[in-house]
């Protein structure tokens, strides 16, 4: 048996000494790491969490119209939040049920931006009532990490909607968040569509910042030296919008209770005078909450409010496409002034007969536009042949986009050998199914602002430009302090001649003995050509488009009015009406012209 060696007192109180001595060594050392070494870091983490940094938002830029008149402003509004990293989640059923909020919808929030500081504040609520302000007042101290803003939310105070070309702000997406996370936070509104979302980066401002200090309840107990720290917000640019907001006034009251579009240009520049989309929807439901029951309400409405017809609706042109037919034929010399064809009351091709509007004799080209002779243009797109008709429909921008400054806009259709190729097949169409296009009616598609642009190239004797809504952006504060968005426009190869022909057929439309006699105006020369398109789902649409005055255009116009029948009897009326507010009438009453409108 191995006796057991045991320690001496003097051994272990050596070795209990030296445990003692090292242990206090790693102590010194980590509190010499601690506040030596890596002072700056715990300084900084320290300052965080003593240093409220506060956002401070720009003002959003607001829209003039043409004449200076304020159509899209700010208001201020209130908007509970919540920062996470003081909130009490114990709150969380008192905050949902006076607020009625859905149950759980806090929670949801908290739950998916989690990886968000949680020193940024939440928007739980926009557009807070006063008895809610000041329910957060007073039990201000029982509820930590909830507070409420002011912000900036949209008003209209000049009683235009343009509600699909104004467009709408929106809280940003999960999406773009995570794209442009340099430029926004979690809970900013940007613009969702229409000039708001094409124009967001003049709009939209660059943010400020606030410190201050804060105590441990996350109480603020004042700035961070003296406030030198902070930065200013810098607003947003100002747009001067290229609308008459008059005469969008009156063209809204026009088609109030119709569906249909209304684009008027200014044929000199490509200057949107006036858009209208109807039925439309009131943008002040989307300048803060906007109600769940709207929301469905709007998306529902089987007459599509929030679809924007003036841009991504297609119709037939009908007898307005008349006109490129003519000046295709024109310009390439497939006729002449001269050239007479014989209307006896319809075309026939193949097995089938075209009928006419009427039995028209031998008319020329300027008097076929003139009385719309049908007969004539199924003629014509056969002797003109459908490649050459489908050049110069493609040269005045049917069948791709204008450009315009708006997200929300189509190509339409505009057929081809091509596009007959690959919906019937190769060598399995005939001419036959050529001739209704010679009419604008067919597989033809067109929107009602591609109708407003070629017209304008027509009045202004053959520049497309693109079309446009804002002017220019302008700012004091910032650099450049103007912004003027370039007029861009291309010549097209149309000869004078051509043009003139086909100007004189529509100046005869109206003035003549044309569809459109009733549109004259007193002391202004009015050219146009009326459309009634055929409408495979119901009753014809529409169609007006024209400009004035003849000799020096001004103000160039589309109009379609759904399922109303003949053009020259509904759309040449309200066409007329905007004309002459516009050249003459700028003094009179909006709302007494409106209600006058048969």
């Amino acid at each position: 048996m191995t006796p057991t060696r045991e320690i001496s007192p003097k051994v272990r109180t050596s070795i209990i000494s030296f445990m003692t001595i090292i242990l206090f060594l790693s102590l010194g050392f980590r509190l010499y790491q601690i506040q030596i070494i890596e002072n700056e870091k715990y300084q900084k983490t320290s300052e965080k969490n003593a240093i409220k940094e506060k956002i401070i938002e720009p003002y959003r830029g607001i829209f003039y119209d043409r004449n200076w008149k304020v159509l899209v402003d700010n208001q201020p509004g209130f908007t509970l939040r919540i920062t996470p990293y003081y909130f009490d989640t114990t709150l969380i059923p008192i905050l949902e049920n006076y607020f009625k909020l859905k149950p759980g919808y806090i929670k949801y929030l908290l739950k998916a931006n989690k990886n968000f500081s949680p020193f940024i504040p939440l928007r739980i609520q926009r557009g807070l009532t006063f008895e809610q302000i000041s329910w957060l007042e007073e039990n201000k101290e029982a509820l930590p990490g909830v507070d409420y803003k002011i912000d900036m939310q949209r008003s209209y105070p000049y009683g235009v909607r343009a509600s699909h070309l104004f467009g709408y702000c929106k809280e940003i997406s999960r999406k773009e968040l995570e794209e442009k996370k340099d430029v926004y936070i979690m809970g900013d509104f940007v613009g969702h569509s229409g000039l708001e979302k094409y124009y967001e980066e003049y709009l939209r401002g660059v943010k400020g910042k606030q410190f201050v200090y804060v105590d441990s309840k996350g109480r603020e107990v004042g700035p961070v030296n003296e406030g030198k720290n902070d930065v200013k917000p810098v607003s947003g640019y100002n747009a001067q919008l290229t609308i008459d907001g008059e005469l969008q006034k009156l063209a809204e009251e026009l088609l109030a209770d119709k569906s249909g579009a209304i684009v008027a240009i200014d044929p000199s520049n490509g200057e949107i005078l006036t858009l209208v989309s109807k039925p439309d929807f009131d943008l002040s439901d989307f300048a803060s909450l906007t109600p769940a029951s709207i929301w469905r309400q709007l998306n529902s409405d089987k007459n599509k409010p929030l679809f924007n017809r003036a841009t991504s609706s297609i119709y037939p042109p009908g007898s307005c496409f008349k006109p490129i037919n003519a000046l295709a034929a024109l310009n390439d010399g497939i006729i002449d002034e001269k050239y007479v064809y014989p209307c006896g009351g319809g075309f026939s091709f193949g097995n089938h007969f075209y009928k006419c509007m009427g039995t028209h004799g031998g008319l020329n080209v300027v008097h076929a536009i003139e009385k719309s002779c049908n007969t004539f243009f199924f003629s014509l797109i056969l002797k003109n042949g459908f490649e050459r008709w489908t050049k110069y429909g493609r040269m005045f921008g049917f069948g791709q986009k204008t450009g315009i400054d708006i997200y929300e806009e189509i190509s339409g259709i505009l057929p081809s050998v091509e596009f007959y190729d690959k919906i019937y097949g190769k060598g399995k169409w005939t001419k036959g199914y050529v001739v209704s296009l010679g009419v604008g009616q067919g597989e033809l598609g067109v929107t009602p602002l591609q109708m407003a642009v070629y017209v304008s190239a027509i009045a202004n004797g053959g520049t497309l430009y693109r079309p446009h809504a804002v002017r220019k952006f302008f700012n004091p504060e910032a650099d450049p302090k103007e912004i003027i968005i370039p007029i861009e426009g291309k010549k097209l190869p149309i000869k004078a001649e051509a043009m003139e022909l086909v100007k004189q057929g529509m100046f005869l439309v109206v003035n003549g003995a044309g569809t459109a006699t009733h549109v004259r105006i007193p002391g202004i020369n009015v050219a146009g050509k009326t459309g009634t398109a055929q409408n495979p789902h119901g009753k014809d649409h529409a169609w007006f488009i024209g400009f004035a005055p003849f000799e020096n255009p001004k103000i160039a116009i589309a109009v379609i009015v759904e399922n109303a029948g003949f053009g020259g009897a509904v759309a040449a009326p309200i066409a007329k009406r905007l004309i002459e507010f516009y050249l003459k009438d700028k003094t009179k009453d909006v709302q007494a012209l409106a209600a006058n409108k048969n």
